[in-house]
């Protein structure tokens, strides 16, 4: 009987290496190849400009409603308090809320 290849054992071996080395990259990739595990964000420094999606938010009028929206929703999403938007649209009631009703936030 012919002696076996040490090739023969080491094949496998190195494609589960392989393997496991390629899971901890893909891994490291998709947590932000940040050592904090917690998903937080740095906080930005005071002297931070606001970035243009602020801006926008800031200068929107008007909210058009979208399916599964809530006055208090529409509030945390736009940054504006509830009781204005509540002040500025006296008729608003979550129950009769609708898809594509434009909402009042600012005069």
């Amino acid at each position: 009987m012919a002696r076996r290849s040490p090739a023969r054992l080491l094949a496998p071996l190195a494609l589960v290496g392989f393997v496991i080395a390629l899971l901890v990259v893909i891994n490291g990739a998709n947590s932000g190849g940040s050592s904090d595990k917690t998903g937080a964000k740095p906080a930005a420094s005071a002297s931070a400009t606001p970035t243009r999606k602020q801006k926008a938010r800031k200068a929107r009028r008007r909210y058009v409603v979208k399916a599964g929206d809530t006055p208090s929703g529409i509030a945390e999403k736009t940054g504006v308090p509830l009781s204005q938007i509540l002040k500025l649209n006296p008729n608003l009631d979550d129950q009769t809320l609708s898809v594509g009703d434009k909402i009042k936030l600012r005069k």
